[in-house]
């Protein structure tokens, strides 16, 4: 006898899940490489080296010297995202507004090229250049002129060699936002007898600001983690958090604080969380402008 409904077909029991499927493999290597990793870490944080529980590498890690380490990290994070943010948006909006198609594609893949450019080979890079023996430095001499390199293996030379990723960078990921400033806006707001500022003022830098904190705050995030160039560059003589995990995961500790690495990462982790959800809020209210 027939019910008064029909039987669901078993292939339409649940269409959000066939949905689902396509991401299964995604899912399951965030899971394997990075979901275990960041458990182990705050789990480690947290474990004596028997396996009890302790605050201990907490309360070495809140203190000096690994607290000099995250205050030079994050002032290292926001001198490389501040200044290439500002210098990037006027670059990028040179670029933008420049008839020249060539030097839009030349500006493009130069950014794409030099903002993947980095660790040893970085370092390398301004060390055979900058360095006393290095390129420049030597035909600076031979023409008389004596440059001091001192500063490149400081904070204001790891600062300098950040930037020559991080300005490609932020070109690079600002670009599409100019992009998608309508012309029309413009127009409009020439026709309602707005000047330049004013446009700036009250219609493309209200639109562009999510876009441009957001992209900043990728920056913080990349300059706040960035590991192989300044080790390479420095030889660790500067108190970065993940240069002192580093020597911490190769043994370099005090007996009975092996997991004080765990601790170190802990806190980077809770920082790039604060900064990843920052920039997912941004770039949220970002695309709500520029998707009208």
């Amino acid at each position: 006898m027939a019910s008064g409904s029909e039987a669901p077909q078993p292939g339409r029991r649940r269409p959000w899940l066939r949905g689902l499927l396509p991401l299964a493999p995604f899912a399951i290597y965030t899971a394997l490489f990075l979901g275990v990793p960041t458990v182990a870490v705050v789990v480690g944080a947290f474990q004596t080296p028997k396996g009890g529980f302790t605050l201990k590498n907490i309360t070495v890690a809140t203190h000096p010297p690994y607290s000099n380490g995250f205050v030079t990290s994050l002032e290292l994070a926001l001198v490389t995202s501040i200044v290439p943010g500002i210098l990037g948006v006027f670059i990028a909006y040179a670029v933008h507004t420049s008839r020249r198609t060539l030097l839009r594609r030349i500006v493009s893949t130069a950014s794409g090229v030099f903002a993947n450019f980095g660790g040893v080979q970085l370092a390398f890079l301004f060390i055979a250049t900058l360095s006393t023996t290095g390129v420049v430095t030597v035909w600076l001499q031979d023409l008389g002129i004596a440059l001091t390199t001192r500063w490149l293996f400081t904070f204001r030379g790891v600062a300098l060699v950040y930037m020559y990723f991080q300005l490609p960078l932020m070109v690079l990921i600002v670009t599409p936002a100019l992009n998608g400033l309508r012309p029309a806006w413009r127009e409009a707001s020439e026709n309602l007898g707005a000047k330049g500022w004013q446009y700036w003022r009250y219609v493309g830098g209200p639109v562009l600001a999510p876009t441009v904190l957001g992209c900043t705050l990728l920056l913080f995030g990349f300059g706040l983690s960035a590991y192989a160039t300044a080790r390479a560059l420095t030889a660790g003589t500067i108190p970065l958090t993940p240069i002192q995990i580093g020597d911490v995961m190769n043994g370099n500790v005090i007996a009975g604080q092996q997991n004080v690495g765990m601790a170190l990462g802990l806190g980077l982790i809770v920082i790039i969380a604060v900064v990843l959800v920052l920039y997912t809020l941004l770039q949220r209210r970002a695309s709500r402008w520029l998707s009208r």
